[in-house]
């Protein structure tokens, strides 16, 4: 099996693999990389969901990239338009022809004699095995299993007739028209879902466990259609970008430091948007605000089709599915023609991909990740993960602008190989996502790398301050070590070492 060398590669050619791609060709020019995509085509969230809706959940201007700016006027924009616009990105920064389509890896291990990363899995379409070689590795995988999404064990789902659905799984060409929906769930999906299903449909529920807090944005940015009568088209998305990155840092702190006052702000709004004698427990959480993600819908859609009678609230728990729909414990019978359950992800680090050191699996539950960039005790690799509680992009770019500082300073000083070591013993008990109470972080806590005791092994999801520590803060410090390039003597000697049983004195290097 021939195998394919590359000084980076990139696996995931979704928004954070093609942003990092980009920061790579613009900042590393030297390096040669490339991206390993699982699926057919540039996009990766954007490319896989394709239920009816799908949409941001964050504005445009600080979900795009920082140094291609997003140029369109709607504030949450459709998945369609994303992924175009992360397709548009790969073509003019000339790395879509480095994308590797349709290879799905399986195993990437590290050699410490060789000091490269071996990669192996197959081709999609033919089956045949693959296998590349790296010095370094960029996950830009995400965090959740593309393969399927979670889906509850529900009583009673084999008497149900109609049709069940996971958002993750959406079939071609579902007619929903004139048909009753029950979604389940009461986050993002949910909330996208409803509105867009309801247009058709003869009547949509959203069912819900317990409430979420939802917020109406605009779904036009007026401020900037304004100011692009005046001023020229950079500017106005520069300012527009600082603006939305401002007010929301400002909604997230304000929400931790008065959450009673941010809970009332965002119900009056809630109350504004739907009949008077609405009952309003539907939409009032019993946790506080950013204890979980705020869904957001544009121009008030989700209100708009309750108070038209297209759509409709139901609280509560599932007692069992019947033949005709729903049994909720509360005694509420829920008919339906089809049941979407937009009951979340599962979680996957890596793509699923087995990582391991000198063919020693590595446990990466138990790692803690440096900087929430590179992984404690695992050479060379490292991974771009957004924010949850902010846009994603934002956490994405500066980490790929940080690797390219990392991959000069090692350029600089003669470097092969970096590893963040953790010789203080901060491990916790709780993921990199514990800070969110969502249900699927929660399933998926034992899964994720370990949150540390303190920086810079702990995430700290401060778009300013992660700035400072990423963009400004030193390369060398005490937890990083660094390996210089071997000599063609030590190469030869780590050869003849692997090919003698007898043990082979090596000098420090």
């Amino acid at each position: 099996m021939k195998s394919t060398h590359f000084d980076v590669l990139i696996i995931g050619a979704g928004l954070s693999g093609v942003g990092m791609a980009c920061h790579l060709s613009r900042e590393c020019p030297r390096r040669s990389f490339a991206i390993i995509e699982r699926r057919a085509q540039v996009g990766g969230t954007w490319d896989l969901f394709k239920y009816p809706g799908i949409r941001s959940d964050s504005d445009m201007y600080s979900f795009g990239y920082d140094f291609q700016p997003w140029s369109g006027e709607k504030i949450l924009a459709d998945g369609p338009s994303i992924q175009k616009y992360i397709e548009t990105t790969a073509e003019q920064y000339d790395v879509k022809k480095r994308i590797h389509f349709g290879i799905n890896l399986t195993t990437a291990n590290w050699s410490s004699t060789d000091r490269v990363w071996t990669l192996e899995g197959h081709n999609t379409k033919s089956g045949s095995p693959v296998r590349y070689t790296c010095n370094f590795l960029i996950a830009c995988t995400g965090y959740y299993d593309h393969k399927e999404g979670y889906l509850p064990q529900y009583p009673g789902i084999e008497n149900y007739q109609g049709k069940l659905i996971h958002p993750q799984q959406w079939p071609e060409n579902l007619d929903y028209r004139s048909k009753r929906i029950i979604v389940i769930g009461s986050g993002a999906t949910a909330v996208t879902l409803v509105p867009s299903l309801a247009t058709t449909a003869q009547h949509v529920t959203m069912l819900q466990r317990s409430p979420s807090y939802i917020i109406s944005v605009p779904s036009i940015d007026k401020i900037s259609r304004v100011l692009s009568k005046f001023l020229p088209a950079p500017w106005v998305r520069k300012l527009g970008r600082w603006r939305n990155i401002k007010l929301q840092r400002w909604i997230f702190k304000a929400a931790k430091r008065w959450p009673n006052f941010i809970r009332k702000l965002l119900l009056k709004d809630v109350r504004k948007s739907l009949p008077a004698n609405y009952d309003l427990s539907h939409f009032d959480p019993s946790y506080n605000p950013w204890d979980q993600r705020l869904c957001v819908v544009p121009d008030g859609d989700l209100f708009s089709s309750i108070c038209s009678g297209k759509a409709s609230v139901a609280t509560g728990e599932i007692e069992t599915f019947s033949q005709q729909g729903i049994l909720l414990k509360s005694g509420q019978q829920l008919d339906a023609d089809i049941v979407i359950s937009a009951t979340g992800l599962k979680l996957q680090v890596l793509g699923g991909i087995k990582l391991c050191i000198d063919g020693t699996p590595v446990a990466v539950n138990q790692k803690l990740t440096y900087k929430a960039v590179l992984m404690e005790g695992v050479p060379n690799i490292s991974w771009v993960f957004g924010y949850t509680n902010a846009p994603w992009t934002l956490k994405a770019d500066i980490t790929a602008r940080y690797i390219c500082r990392l991959f000069k300073y090692m350029d600089t000083h003669n470097f092969q190989v970096c590893t963040a070591i953790d010789s203080k013993g901060c491990s916790e008990q709780g993921s990199v996502m514990s800070s969110l109470d969502s249900g699927y972080v929660k399933r998926a806590n034992r899964e994720l790398p370990r949150q540390g005791k303190y920086y810079p092994w702990r995430l700290l999801n401060n778009y300013e301050e992660d700035c400072k520590i990423l963009l400004d803060s030193a390369i060398e410090d005490e937890f990083l070590t660094f390996l210089p390039h071997q000599s063609d003597t030590e190469k030869t000697l780590k050869a003849k070492d692997k090919n003698n049983t007898s043990p082979i004195e090596v000098s420090s290097i």
